[in-house]
């Protein structure tokens, strides 16, 4: 025999579940103790079983209840049914699924996704220029930042908006050191 407990722990289930599951008639009410307490037998645990592996493979309570309420001879051919019918329905899951995957890698791979318009080309001269930077100056940051972190340069010059062509002369120059 079984208490609440210790059934619902050996199929890996809470107190609460198995509960729930006597409650709407998926598992038949136990006999009680002389303290009132539930006492279930292995009957009931091959059912928490099989209930356990239907919720498992995803399926509705309402099917597990058609399930388990057929007769044996029609139990398994219905079960076939309704596991095909579960396996259509997480193809279109998965489908889904897919499509929303393939959506945030088109999103993730756009190239102004995160590059909001906060600073451009001209505010950040204008920066440079309030520091007391002269052209000669910032030709020479340039340079550096080119030799030292190129990649950084260029995510840097795409970061404030600077049209493509003109990234590629600023990074030819800032080379050169010209």
């Amino acid at each position: 025999m079984f208490t609440v407990t210790k059934l619902a722990r050996r199929c890996g289930l809470s107190r609460t579940a198995l509960l729930y599951y006597e409650s709407i008639g998926l598992m038949t009410s136990p006999l009680r103790s002389v303290g009132n307490y539930r006492c279930y037998g292995e009957a009931d645990l091959r059912r928490l079983l099989q209930i356990r592996a239907y919720r498992d493979a995803g399926l509705k309570l309402e099917d597990i209840r058609a399930l388990l309420g057929a007769n044996a001879d029609s139990r398994a051919s219905d079960a076939a049914k309704v596991l095909r019918k579960r396996l259509i329905e997480l193809d279109a899951e998965i489908r889904t699924l897919r499509e929303h995957q393939h959506a945030i890698f088109k999103l993730l791979e756009h190239k102004m996704l995160g590059k909001a318009k906060m600073i451009t080309k001209e505010k950040w001269v204008s920066i440079m220029q309030g520091c007391g930077f002269s052209k000669e100056q910032m030709h020479r940051w340039h340079a550096e930042f080119e030799r030292s972190a190129p990649e950084e340069h260029q995510e840097f010059l795409e970061f404030l908006h600077i049209p493509p062509e003109e990234i590629k002369s600023i990074r030819k120059q800032s080379r050169s050191g010209a």
